[in-house]
């Protein structure tokens, strides 16, 4: 089997992908070879075959959810979101699915107060992980999502295997006017990413308001909402922590190696200088 990987997703536009896995690759003096392979929604059944000639693959939008009926096996925290990013491909060519998205999440929020009570911005797919996980650390959690029926949904579900998790739905202005204090504020939706980079999820008042702040997005590498936080004194984390640590659990799950803590924090740092190179901020 070739030591060979990819990236599936529609559409892929840039990706930073290759450039992290090829440096994890050279951490350890291997040779793989990481692509981008953009498919039409109607392709993918038939991209199959082709997929399982290599060593394994990851998933991006739009299809983390529609790769389920594929999977051969099914990893506990594949099941725990019903969500898949990454598959290992064995070598009779089963398709053994997982979800690294946590891993790079729990990492970037190791030292916030994730157990604590938490303002959740965004809820559709990289959202509903980080709420799955806030319930399950014990999270006092607020969700506001302009898609009433997608938060609904997820509250339903939550409270369906998870009882007792404290949960409700929310908006950001009734919040601000009723001066709302949280312990976390974690943005999972797409406002400030690059080239809007100036627009921001919440107000001024939302943030002075919250103690620590996570934002999912990495270009760029400091959003309008991750800089306002700094400039108050808060502490914020950028999304680029958890994009080089989920590719650094799909290189566990492929390859059995165990990566120096310390050099993937170097590697992050790598990762946003190229980033700024690459994406020069536009006024």
């Amino acid at each position: 089997m070739n030591d060979n990987y990819t990236l599936i997703g529609y559409p892929l536009g840039h990706s930073m992908s290759p450039w992290i896995h090829k440096k994890l690759f050279s951490l350890f003096g291997r040779n793989g070879e990481y692509t981008l392979t953009e498919i039409a929604p109607e392709e993918l059944a038939g991209k199959l075959p082709e997929l399982k000639k290599l060593k394994g693959f990851n998933i991006t939008i739009p299809y983390k959810t529609d790769i389920l009926p594929y999977m051969d096996i099914m990893d506990e925290t594949a099941q725990r979101y019903a969500s898949v990013n990454c598959v290992a491909v064995t070598p009779d060519q089963k398709l053994h699915g997982y979800n690294t998205d946590c891993t790079g999440f729990l990492r970037s929020v190791q030292d916030m107060p994730l157990n604590g009570k938490v303002l959740l911005i965004g809820c559709g797919g990289v959202g509903r992980m980080m709420a799955t996980e806030a319930v399950l650390h014990g999270a006092n959690l607020t969700i506001s999502e302009p898609d009433q029926a997608r938060a609904e949904s997820l509250v339903r579900e939550l409270k369906q295997k998870y009882p007792d998790a404290e949960i409700r739905i929310s908006n950001a202005e009734i919040l601000d006017q009723n001066q709302e204090k949280f312990d976390l504020l974690m943005n999972a939706s797409p406002v400030g990413m690059y080239p809007k980079v100036n627009a921001c999820p919440v107000s001024d008042t939302l943030i002075r308001n919250s103690a620590n702040v996570f934002d999912v997005i990495y270009n760029p590498t400091e959003t309008a909402l991750v800089k306002k936080a700094r400039e108050m004194g808060k502490k914020a984390v950028s999304g680029s922590a958890m994009l080089v640590w989920q590719a650094v659990r799909a290189h566990e799950i492929w390859n059995q190696v165990q990566y120096d803590p310390e050099e993937i924090q170097k590697l992050i740092a790598e990762m946003e200088q190229e980033v700024n190179r690459l994406f020069p901020e536009r006024s």
